[in-house]
């Protein structure tokens, strides 16, 4: 990911921020040839020293079938986005977008059935505690849990490189800069999210 010292940040809790509330991320090799695929990750912390991402894909997934200990992957996380027209400056330039993003380069290891159970128990619990009627991993009973586990490709991935990327107009001069907050203020959902990110780059 290409990111311009202006918009490159260091903070962590921001990629942590980014990784919580977008979880469905596109993990990225190129073991035979570039392969892609969506899937749920969570970020482990534990061990606050050596934190990971967590993830599992079916192992029917050609992916699945070219991954081993030790390749590298990439887990890509794309945070709020919100298109930006030229038409919201009082100059004339291009359109653009501003967006939030972090990227992780990382070493695979492979999970053993345990801890693959142990991230389907967390993973589960993360998104059924929010249903009327949570089904719990417990729930299941472990015997079915690990029929369906066998279909299961289940990774660990230890950063080698931390990218985190927070576009939010701040090459713009301020008169532009309050004039995006306010139109983005009066779009769709990632929109908002947006304008109040740039509130808060400003404070």
């Amino acid at each position: 990911m290409f990111i311009p010292k202006l918009y490159r940040s260091e903070d962590h809790n921001l990629m942590k921020e980014i990784i919580r509330e977008n979880a469905f991320a596109l993990l990225i090799s190129s073991v035979d040839k570039i392969r892609a695929t969506h899937a749920m990750m969570m970020l482990n912390e534990d061990d606050p020293e050596n934190i990971y991402v967590e993830t599992h894909i079916s192992r029917a997934n050609p992916q699945a079938k070219t991954i081993k200990d030790g390749d590298e992957v990439l887990c890509d996380f794309l945070g709020a986005h919100a298109y930006i027209s030229s038409s919201w400056y009082d100059h004339i330039n291009v359109s653009t977008w501003n967006y939030e993003a972090v990227q992780i380069h990382g070493k695979v290891q492979l999970m053993n059935n345990d801890e693959l159970y142990s991230h389907l128990e967390k993973l589960t619990s993360k998104y059924e505690n929010f249903q009327k009627c949570p089904m719990m991993v417990k729930d299941m009973g472990r015997e079915f849990v690990e029929k369906e586990m066998k279909g299961a490709f289940g990774m660990k991935i230890f950063p080698t490189e931390i990218s985190i990327k927070q576009k939010l107009s701040q090459n713009r001069k301020d008169h532009d800069y309050q004039n995006i907050i306010s139109e983005l203020e009066n779009s769709d959902e990632n929109g908002r999210k947006i304008a109040e990110k740039m509130k808060l780059i400003k404070k």
